[in-house]
């Protein structure tokens, strides 16, 4: 075996494991406003082999639910993105969006 081809190996063998890596977080806090009401927040995003998807939740001072989803997959050169948020009535909107490119 070749020297280039004993590092080239090695090189490729751990390009392909740290984009294989999975990425996350998760957020959770709470605000106190005036009169002591208060507002929560809890979130999560995670992100592995050119996907990435996120998901949070508000609560506001009257109890009212708010969430928000999302998710973006990148492949050959084109990523698309697909949002989704139901607000405190239960009604949804939706929102996708491509890029690509040239």
């Amino acid at each position: 075996m070749t020297r280039l081809s004993r590092l080239a190996l090695p090189l490729a063998l751990g390009l392909s494991l740290a984009a294989a890596d999975a990425h996350a977080f998760t957020r959770n806090g709470t605000v106190t406003g005036p009169g002591g009401r208060t507002s929560s927040y809890s979130g999560s995003a995670s992100c592995a082999g050119g996907s990435c998807a996120s998901q949070s939740t508000r609560t506001g001072p009257a109890g009212a639910t708010a969430s928000r989803s999302s998710g973006t997959n990148c492949a050959s050169g084109s990523c698309t993105r697909t949002t989704q948020r139901t607000g405190p009535g239960g009604r949804t909107a939706g929102r996708t969006g491509t890029v690509s490119r040239y």
